[in-house]
């Protein structure tokens, strides 16, 4: 068949391994479909029409629920005639949170109880309304609604609501303005109503980790770095991990490598990673004193490797409240998200070595 005849639902479901069935719907649901229509029913599918549906596939297949992946590959090949993918448009509503028990001081991975994110200058705070039952106070229009959606466990609302906020704000504000606020107030509630709302916070933390994980999909983001990564790893024993995926899906906006170990990390694995990828920095996170180990710290700074004479060591940033501000001097330290970011992206030299982060 002639290539400006396009190709078939048939051929292009061989083509994508999904079923025809699949991209009928598409079609319905979506308005994924042809531009063309041969002989009055039979599809006829453009290289455009192709390239939608699938970019439609890498979405969904990345984690992106089909509503969001299919606006998205929709709008980027009608912003961008066809070509190459552009920006998600911005939306108008709002995103979601979890509490403060799985993240009580997560405006960023700040090394002290203390320290504090630096708030964004950017849109206004409005008085915290009744309906939602959480102890909002003076917090963002946006986390009234997706209080609300939390508390009544409405999971589409809270998917559509965190996708929003970070397409609409960027993830640096829709992670200090929406997310934490909301999650500090269901950690408020869970902590004065005798273990009730427990569901709720599992609920918000699982779904604010997947709009961080969808991040990079939805945001204009840098070319990636071919430097070292930053490895990036709860402590031994530590499970509360949502603040790494805040401070992962912020440095990939950035274009920074990093590899990202999740919760309760052994020390055998932690060296090893550090040890076979060469790590120029290691943000290791406590929640808690308990879990904090400086010992380790201290041992993952003084690894070397490379040859004799050019040995090279990893940067260690001790993150989250759990570490103590005398006991951990001598390490960097970071204020919050932000701060976080701007010392990790700094690190990479132009001749690809790494910089020291300065102690403070």
């Amino acid at each position: 068949m002639p290539a400006e005849a396009g190709m078939t639902t048939g051929a292009l479901a061989r083509r994508l391994g999904v079923s025809p069935t699949t991209l009928r719907s598409w079609d319905r649901r979506y308005g994924l479909g042809p531009a063309v229509r041969a002989e009055g029913t039979h599809r006829r599918w453009t290289a455009r029409d192709i390239a939608m549906v699938e970019e439609m596939c890498r979405l969904t297949a990345a984690g992106a629920p089909p509503a969001e992946a299919a606006r998205v590959a929709r709008e980027r090949f009608t912003e961008s005639g066809g070509t190459s993918p552009a920006p998600a448009a911005p939306r108008t509503t709002a995103p979601g949170t979890p509490a403060q028990h799985t993240a009580a001081a997560m405006a960023a991975p700040s090394a002290h109880p203390e320290a504090t994110a630096p708030p964004s200058p950017a849109l206004p705070a409005r008085p915290g309304g009744a309906g939602s039952g959480l102890p909002l106070g003076d917090v963002r229009q946006e986390c009234r609604g997706l209080a609300r959606a939390a508390v009544r466990l409405d999971a589409p609302e809270l998917e559509q609501r965190l996708t929003e906020s970070v397409v609409r704000h960027g993830l640096l504000v829709a992670w200090e303005e929406v997310m934490v606020p909301t999650l500090r107030a269901v950690g408020r509630k869970w902590e004065s109503s005798g273990d009730r709302y427990v569901e709720v916070e599992h609920l918000l933390s699982w779904h604010i980790a997947g709009a961080l994980r969808r991040a990079p999909l939805l945001l204009p983001r840098t070319a990636p770095d071919s430097g070292p990564p930053v490895v990036l790893a709860c402590t031994p024993g530590e499970q509360h991990s949502l603040a790494l995926e805040a401070l992962t899906a912020a440095l990939g906006e950035r274009g920074v490598p990093t590899r990202m170990l999740g919760a309760a990390v052994p020390a055998e694995a932690l060296l090893a990673c550090v040890r076979r990828t060469g790590a120029a920095a290691i943000v290791l996170w406590a929640q808690t004193r308990s879990t904090a180990s400086l010992p380790l710290a201290r041992h993952v700074a003084g690894l070397e490797w490379g040859a004799a004479g050019a040995r090279s060591r990893p940067v260690v940033l001790p993150a989250g409240p759990g570490w103590d501000r005398r006991a951990s001097a001598g390490f960097p330290r970071c204020s919050g998200l932000r701060d976080a970011v701007e010392t990790l992206s700094g690190l990479h030299t132009d001749d690809g070595g790494v910089r020291r982060a300065r102690a403070r």
